[in-house]
């Protein structure tokens, strides 16, 4: 069920659009059911129900740049889930470490689970709530699994609480899993390599192999390849693409051109400090010879105050 042609042109999943597409669509609720208990660590367990909510897409933006692209969900027991794909790196400062992703996960996680319904219920009985980021790009580079969960806990490690949880799936560390056998994995690994992989043909066998063991895959297939072969989707995601590249463009076309500014101010800034230090060295030997002060500053372009200093 749902396998994927060996030699298709199928749309890769780890595109946010797609990956959001795939899980809005209106067959995908046994799908999204069975991706939810697999991030919730609720493997083979069953949720009643799922709802999508606050998904709406502008309907009237022609670049499309304020689409929402996560998955915001609601499960049967009040349970929160906000998915999202992570595409592109976040700048972080000095060019390394994680803390804008961080702090970024953090206020999307506070401010999910503090939006919810709170009027006549205890702080107790607030729902669970669960932000979920499967990325394209190694966020933990210190970190050697593909799966990150985290919730509060104290610093000798026992749990304070599970009422906000954090899931990150690395989907670029999935190279040595998918050497294991397709028994070994369990039900996110398999979701994590369809999402990374089901559009690269060379690792399609595999892909299918999953797909034929696990049957929300093999949903989540048939939907895929239907958006596949659907022209205006094909078109969409092109021209996002388009936006995208030119914002990138346009943005190292700035960079570029604030460093030649930078480095033109900077070279002019040097040589002007060159001139005046020249300046100053010649009024100190003219000084030294108790020359005028009036023909110190015609001579060297000085002010009578810096001469003064001297």
């Amino acid at each position: 069920m749902g396998q994927l042609p060996m030699e298709a042109d199928i749309l890769p999943p780890s595109d946010d659009y797609i990956f959001k597409a795939i899980l809005t669509h209106p067959d995908a609720k046994p799908a999204l059911m069975d991706l939810v208990a697999a991030v919730m660590g609720r493997d083979g367990a069953e949720i009643a129900d799922v709802q999508i909510v606050n998904n709406e897409l502008p309907a009237t933006d022609a670049n499309e740049k304020n689409e929402r692209l996560d998955v915001n969900c609601v499960i049967s027991d009040g349970t929160q889930v906000n998915l999202e794909m992570q595409c592109s790196r976040m700048e972080e400062p000095g060019g390394g470490g994680n803390e804008n992703f961080m702090g970024k996960y953090i206020y999307y996680l506070c401010d999910l689970h503090s939006s919810q319904r709170s009027k006549g219920r205890k702080y107790h009985e607030l729902a669970h709530t669960y932000q979920v980021t499967f990325s394209m790009y190694t966020v933990f580079s210190d970190r050697v699994g593909h799966i990150t969960r985290c919730s509060m806990r104290a610093e000798d490690g026992e749990q304070m609480s599970d009422l906000i949880n954090m899931v990150v799936v690395e989907l670029d560390k999935l190279e040595d899993m998918l050497g294991k056998p397709i028994g070994d994995m369990g039900s996110l690994d398999m979701w994590a390599a369809f999402l990374g992989y089901a559009d690269r043909p060379e690792r399609r066998v595999a892909i299918n192999e999953m797909i034929e063991r696990k049957e929300a895959l093999g949903m989540a297939s048939n939907i895929l390849m239907s958006i596949s072969k659907d022209d205006h989707e094909r078109a969409k995601l092109r021209s996002r693409r388009k936006f995208e590249t030119d914002m990138t463009s346009n943005l190292l076309t700035a960079e570029a051109r604030g460093e030649a500014i930078g480095k033109a101010r900077g070279e002019a800034i040097g040589e002007a400090r060159g001139e005046k230090k020249k300046a100053y060295e010649f009024a100190t030997k003219l000084l030294k010879k108790n020359r005028p002060i009036e023909e110190i500053i015609e001579y060297t372009g000085l002010t009578r105050e810096e001469i003064e200093e001297l």
